[in-house]
Formats: structure tokens, sequence, C-alpha cells
């Protein structure tokens, strides 16, 4: 009987360290997992998917406007990216709990942008959702003007505009993101964290957003709590 209660904790045990792999978003070859949501794609039939595969990587073009969005949604985990700005600085975003489309400026869908445009790394946008951080009203302004729709002010700064690398170079954006908290990290760096988020789950939506970024990684592990200040290896 003791043996075969051993030999059953092996397997529990193996099956569970399986099931704690990373799992990569990307194959690699395709956008098998994602749908794309670029309101020009409705109503103009020669305006292109800005998402493709290139050389292996995943490309976010830039334009038209809009979001990848995965088709699964994800709660408790690390989302490990790397990306660049090939040719030239710009702006994009990972957008975590996302869920309704087009909730704001018919465009973005409802949920917490984590900034990538250059020297914004790491910024928290607020779009349908909300999220608190130390120094509210030093990182996001008046209190009276905060909100998380239009007009309102929905950008809370990160906490250092000197992570990132130089355009060309690769990128590590590290995101957590465990019940009602979020952290960040840009290369080591930590640089957000937010608490009492008015979502814990949702999709995982990546954005065409003026510029052409290059991603080669999008690794997503389950965790059940953050990691410390320090870069989670």
């Amino acid at each position: 009987m003791q043996k075969w209660l051993i030999a059953l904790l092996f397997i529990i045990a193996a099956f569970s360290s399986k099931s704690q792999k990373p799992i990569s978003l990307f194959n690699g070859k395709d956008l098998t997992g994602w749908h794309v949501d670029v309101p020009e794609m409705d109503t103009n039939a020669s305006a292109k998917n800005p998402f493709l595969v290139r050389n292996g990587m995943l490309v976010s073009m830039g334009d038209p406007r809009g979001h990848l969005i995965t088709n699964s949604a994800y709660h408790n985990y690390r989302l490990t990216v790397e990306y660049r700005f090939a040719n030239k600085p710009g702006n994009c975003g990972v957008l975590v709990h996302a869920s309704t489309p087009r909730a704001l400026y018919k465009m973005f869908p409802k949920s917490i942008e984590v900034q990538m445009e250059h020297q914004n790394a790491g910024d928290f946008w607020c779009i349908v959702e909300d999220i608190k951080v130390n120094d509210m009203e030093k990182r996001r302004g008046p209190k009276e003007n905060w909100g998380i729709t239009e007009g309102k002010e929905r950008r809370i700064l990160n906490l250092t505009d000197s992570s990132e690398k130089t355009v060309g170079e690769w990128n590590n954006m590290i995101i957590e993101c465990v019940g009602t908290s979020i952290k960040v990290w840009v290369n080591r760096d930590l640089v957000n964290y937010g608490f009492d988020c008015t979502a814990n789950k949702g999709q995982i939506a990546l954005q065409a957003e003026g510029s052409e970024v290059e991603f080669r990684k999008l690794e997503l592990s389950h965790i059940s709590k953050l990691s410390g200040d320090k870069k989670p290896r």
C-alpha cells in the first residue's frame, strides 16, 4: 500500500511540474491562438492586417491601428516579452485583463495597458479598468481628474524612464499578474507595481499603434504569488 502511495505522489508531482512549464503564446510560424481587432478592416476592403509573422518573429506594423488579442483568457501568470523597435523609436503596448472590445475610443479593449512607448515603458494606462499605485497623485495628477474613460487622467507614470535599451536592441519586459496586483520589470528594473485592480483576469493584447515593433518571445507561466522587487528568474 505504501509503495502505491509513493508511486501516486511521484505521478502527481510529475504532472504538477509539467503543468507549470512556461507556454509560448506565439508559435513562430503563424497567429494561431490570436485574433485581430482592427476597426478600419471592417469598412476598408484594402486595409491590410498590421500583424504578421516575419523571420520567426511576430511583427506589429503599426498601421492600421488596432489590436492582436489572445483567444484565451488568463489569470495568475508571469508574461515574458522580448521586443524591439527595429527601425525608429515609437509606440506600442501590452494589454492585460482585456475583455470588452472597443470599449474606449471605439478602438481599445477594456484592460490595463502596460506601456511600451520608447522612454515610457512600464507606464500603466487605465482603459475602462482601474488600478492603484503608491504616490498616486504624484504619478497620475490631481485626484479630481482621475478616470478610466475618454478625457480623464488615465496614465500612471512608471518608476524609471532609464531602463530601456537603444533602439534596435532587444528589451525584456516581464509582467506579473496575480489576483488584483500587477508588477512590471524592464531589463531587470522594477518599473511599476499596481494593486486593487478592478479586474483579475482576461485576455492579453498587443497593439498596432503607429510603429513597427518586433516580438521574438511571448512566454507565459502560471504563478501563485508575485516576485520580489528584483527581476524574477
